[in-house]
């Protein structure tokens, strides 16, 4: 009854769990400040919200055709933010609030500007760019923005680039075979079904661009974090479900094969789905959600899990109880998983969501499981229930594990070179960097390059970082900062640079450029004053001065007035509120000399220059540190585990013996295969140990019963096949966790089994009449 009841309850909190497929569950918690803004960034930053657009497989006239349909209808859609695509539309508001708030927003309003000398030296300026390429554009904004403002801001938008090549007012990649498009989402980079809702939205609309009028051969391409967030999740999900089926398909013929009995094939199953839907309970309790990672470890539940039923089937004589069975296997059993928790527990302590996830799935499953297979199971086992007979087969299996006493040396010889080709590596032995994490495939990785270069995009490598109690000072921060970071852009250390306070400056600063403004008649006296000998029309100015005359009486600038405007998605993303406080954020381009950016804003308390690429390669030292800590913790727990149960040197000596010839030739094999290792695979090494110990303790337990050994080699390789099975089909999956944890596992039980036959097998084999009694 507390069986039914809890696989009850466990049931009903399944069906309400929420899956989550964010790869950023397996980034650490408590990671450094500067490696907190690198997650950020990640999960919600400028570049997790841009979707890059190409239009190929047609002419250049055709595709701009197509990109300006295309925009034209996604302009109108509330999922996105901006669709930028080279045309001048859909700028509108950005336009309309830089131009009526220009004289609170430019960071060069002074009292000196508007003075008769600061007034010419800007009306001369405009003359000279009248006659250049920019000259239409002077001329619109001439009279009421002599002093150059809006073009001043327009620059500064632009980051100093000059942004992909046009055609027909549109963008095209420099070979013409591209119409270029830039989206960004409304959508938060952890929002994966409303990226999935946008990426929707353009692929139905370039539908519908393409079929007015139709053509067929123009191709639409996608790519950028939001892509590669719904991908992954569609793959998580595939791979989730198929491997699950895969290796219960897997498992279930084994033991359909063995068994030749319907009914004990799904007893056989009782415990495993019993575990996972506890364990999937279990973590949707604490994590208040399951990740779909997490769901797709469950083939290596059933792998492992199954085992238990195995071993009491198979170990179950003819005429013999399964109680008296279960009597006898049982305290092999529980040591054997209490070793495979003490492996799984040290994933409880990672700084990472996702492998806690994963280790308090897999100790609650295998606790469930065991638990049902000791008291559910006999419960449930039909009386008439006659156990596996003993066969030849049996004998045969025996009789070459003893012949396999044999292959010691060769064993001792395989270790040996394993442990030197481990020694002498002087490959890649540890995978460097975050990509290796990433469930985007090689070729997609190659097409965002292209684009990326097709669009001239800047590699944002570095951010300054200002933390401050409230929104206000952190503003009146970056307004220090960017004065000190000024003079490195005219001496070319830095390229330039984008502050939150181009979008919102702070109050102190608004006030202060309005005190800067001169008054009406001080104003129209300067301005009479600079116009002396220069050839400008009486009265072209009219509307500047009566712009002045209002910014010097406008309200303050605050957040809420830059909604509906793509500047507002630029704002929240160098501005946010933490629980903390807040956080102002310069983003930097053209970084020549790091030292000198870092020297120049040490004067600002709590400003920190914060390397992108760097805190990457620290972010992943943090995983091999805590990975190889846990997974000696882990090793180190099953080794006392086995020390304090054994109670003797020798057996203990014996029962690791074949782990440690496992593992070692495991890691060998992997980086032979010029696989550099990742978190995942150290922790399959882990479960490699965790798992294997349970093959030797039965091998263990045997020593004094030699009769029985045909029976328990047989079961431990019917477990061991279902063991490889459930792992193995994991080396199959596209997404990194999953083949990383899988591979390793797969080869390892495998090898564990097999050198611990050889090294404790029996010396002799029993005699046929013992062998009946077994």
């Amino acid at each position: 009854m507390i069986w039914i009841v809890l696989i009850a309850a466990s049931a009903l909190l399944v069906s309400r769990l929420h899956v989550d497929t964010d790869m950023t569950a397996f980034l650490p918690r408590a990671a450094s400040p500067a490696q907190r803004v690198l997650v950020d960034q990640f999960r919600d930053g400028v570049v997790s919200r841009l979707v890059l657009v190409a239009i190929e497989g047609v002419s250049a006239d055709r595709s701009a055709a197509i990109s300006k349909r295309l925009a034209e209808r996604l302009r109108g859609n509330g999922d996105f933010v901006a669709v930028e695509n080279g045309e001048d539309r859909g700028f509108e508001r950005d336009r309309a609030f830089l131009w009526s708030n220009r004289y609170l927003l430019s960071d060069r309003i002074d009292a000196d500007r508007f003075t008769s000398a600061g007034l010419r030296a800007a009306l001369q300026r405009d003359l000279t760019e009248l006659a250049s390429s920019a000259g239409v554009l002077v001329e619109r904004m001439l009279p009421a923005d002599p002093t150059g403002e809006m073009l001043h801001m327009i620059e500064q938008q632009a980051g100093g680039g000059d942004g992909p090549a046009r055609h027909d007012g549109v963008w095209l990649s420099p070979d013409g075979n591209r119409a270029l498009m830039l989206v960004r989402l409304r959508a938060a980079g952890s929002d994966i079904d409303g990226a999935q809702r946008a990426l929707a939205a353009i692929r139905s609309a370039f539908a519908a661009a393409t079929n007015d009028p139709p053509d067929t051969a123009a191709r639409l391409v996608l790519t950028g974090p939001p892509v590669f967030a719904v991908q992954a999740r569609d793959r998580i999900k595939s791979d989730a479900t198929r491997l699950s089926v895969a290796a219960g398909l897997l498992v279930a013929t084994a033991l359909l094969l063995v068994y030749r009995s319907l009914r004990v094939l799904l007893l056989a199953f009782v415990p495993v789905v019993s575990g996972a839907l506890v364990g999937i309970a279990a973590v949707g309790v604490v994590f208040r959600g399951v990740h779909g990672i997490t769901l797709g470890f469950g083939a290596t539940l059933i792998g492992e899990a199954v085992d238990y039923a195995v071993y009491l089937f198979t170990q179950t004589a003819p005429d013999s109880p399964v109680e008296a069975t279960m009597a006898t296997i049982w305290p092999t059993l529980r040591l054997g998983v209490l070793t495979s928790i003490c492996g799984f527990s040290a994933m409880l302590l990672s700084s990472f969501e996702g492998f806690a996830q994963l280790g308090l799935f897999t100790i609650t499953g295998l606790a469930v499981a065991v638990c049902v297979t000791r008291w559910v199971l006999p419960v449930l086992i039909p009386a008439r229930f006659k156990g596996v007979r003993q066969s030849r087969t049996m004998m045969r299996i025996a009789t070459l594990a003893m012949r396999g006493r044999r292959l010691r040396i060769g064993v001792l010889a395989l270790v040996g070179v394993a442990a030197v080709s481990l020694a002498v590596d002087r490959g890649r032995f540890w995978a460097d960097d975050l990509a290796s994490l990433s469930p985007v495939s090689p070729a997609e990785q190659r097409l965002d390059q292209s684009l990326r270069h097709d669009m001239r995009a800047p590699d944002a490598g570095f951010l300054i970082v200002i933390r401050r109690p409230d929104q206000e000072a952190a503003l009146q921060a970056a307004q220090h900062v960017e004065a000190a970071l000024a003079p490195l852009v005219g001496r070319g250390a830095l390229a330039g640079f984008d502050s939150p306070t181009r979008y919102l400056p702070s109050l102190t600063a608004q006030r202060a450029r309005q005190a800067a403004l001169p008054d009406a008649s001080e104003l129209r006296g300067a301005m009479d004053a600079a116009l002396q000998g220069l050839p400008f029309q009486p009265g072209l100015f009219a509307p500047f001065l009566s712009a002045m005359d209002k910014a010097r009486s406008a309200p303050s600038i605050r957040r809420s007035d830059l909604d509906g405007t793509s500047l507002s998605l630029k704002l929240d993303q160098l501005l946010t509120r933490q629980r903390d406080g807040w956080v102002a954020m310069l983003s930097l381009r053209g970084v020549a000399v790091p030292e000198l950016v870092a020297r120049s804003i040490a004067a600002e308390p709590g400003a920190a220059l914060v390397d992108l690429h760097a805190e990457s390669d620290r972010l992943l030292a943090v995983y091999l540190r805590e990975g190889v800590s846990l997974a000696c913790l882990g090793a180190g727990a099953i080794g006392v585990l086995l020390a304090v149960s054994l109670r003797s040197l020798p057996r203990l000596a014996a029962v690791t013996a074949p782990l440690v010839a496992a593992v070692l030739v495991t890691l060998a094999v992997l980086r032979l295969g010029g696989h550099a290792l990742s978190i995942f695979n150290l922790f399959g090494v882990l479960l490699v140990v965790a798992i294997g110990s349970n093959y030797c303790l039965f091998f263990d337990r045997q020593r004094g019963d030699p009769a029985g050994m045909p029976r328990v080699l047989a079961s431990l390789l019917l477990a061991n096949a279902c063991t490889v099975a459930g792992f193995g089909v994991l080396a199959l999956s596209r997404t990194p966790v999953l083949h990383d944890l899988g591979l390793p596992v797969a080869i390892g039980t495998f090898l564990t089994l097999m050198f611990a036959t050889i090294i404790m097998s029996p010396m002799q084999l029993p005699s046929p009449s013992d062998a009946a009694a077994h």
